[in-house]
């Protein structure tokens, strides 16, 4: 039997055993690295980052704050809601606000956020805050970082049926690449299809929470223009096209508000 025979019976096996469904958006992806490996990396990322940055305190980020909360209680109430709060028990949430002019924010593995205080003039209140906190805290949810560093091991021939058998240096490396972290920069990289997908689900989670996502059009709208025609933030670089954005959550928006009216928000 050829071993292209052999590699595709093995990606076959592999997908199979390790396709994962996010529950919100319904989407599967191949997600079969050690998540308490990779939650160790992030919080061991997050120290080192809140280490080498200025944290803010204050008004501001005490809103940080209260924004991250309310999306952390809502997806905790949702998962438990559909008996999958087990998805979320080794989550340790942390919310910080970062001085730094860069128009960013992330979600690390495990709930580690960091807000940086260039996106504040874009997000102006706590709902604007809501549309980012909710898309990026989507990407851990979601587990996108699990789905990148997967597709990394298969392509470097590293992944194996069970998804354990990996030296934790392999893993590591592979950490670094898709989580090119340094002192005052940190760019996560995801695909399109993980924006996409984060969008929606982070539409969502902000109108579980009582945000009126009515305003996620109108944030992203701000966003496009922070760039002036110059080269868009880096918080934009890997996603839709501004139309296909604001095309997709006006598709998703009927779903959204039924999350919002259940919350009590206003129609």
């Amino acid at each position: 039997m050829k071993i292209t025979h052999l590699l595709g019976i093995g990606a076959t096996v592999l997908s199979v055993a390790a396709c994962t469904t996010n529950p919100i958006t319904g989407r599967s992806s191949i997600q079969f690295a050690n998540n308490s490996e990779i939650e160790a990396m992030a919080l061991q990322q997050y120290k080192q980052t809140l280490t080498e940055s200025k944290v803010v305190t204050g008004s501001q980020a005490q809103s940080v704050k209260n924004v991250g909360n309310r999306i952390k209680n809502a997806a905790e109430k949702y998962y438990t809601s559909i008996g999958r709060g087990s998805d979320l028990a080794n989550y340790q949430w942390e919310f910080n606000l970062l001085q730094d002019s860069q128009v960013n924010a992330w979600c690390m593995p495990g709930g580690k956020v960091a807000v940086y205080s260039g996106i504040l003039p874009i997000t102006k209140d706590e709902t604007g805050l809501a549309v980012v906190m909710g898309h990026e805290v989507s990407h851990a949810l979601a587990g996108h970082g699990n789905e990148r560093i997967s597709q990394s091991m298969i392509a470097q021939g590293l992944g194996t049926a069970s998804g354990l058998a990996i030296k934790n240096e392999k893993t590591a490396a592979i950490f670094q690449s898709v989580y090119p972290i340094g002192s005052q920069v940190v760019l996560l990289k995801y695909g399109r299809n993980q924006e996409s997908e984060a969008d929606k689900m982070g539409l969502y989670l902000m109108s579980m929470a009582g945000y009126d996502p009515r305003q996620a059009i109108p944030f992203w709208n701000r966003m496009e223009a922070s760039s002036s025609g110059a080269r868009q933030p880096e918080f934009l670089s890997t996603h839709p096209s501004p139309g296909s954005r604001v095309a997709g959550i006006q598709k998703d928006l009927p779903q959204a508000l039924e999350y919002y009216k259940a919350a009590g928000g206003k129609i």
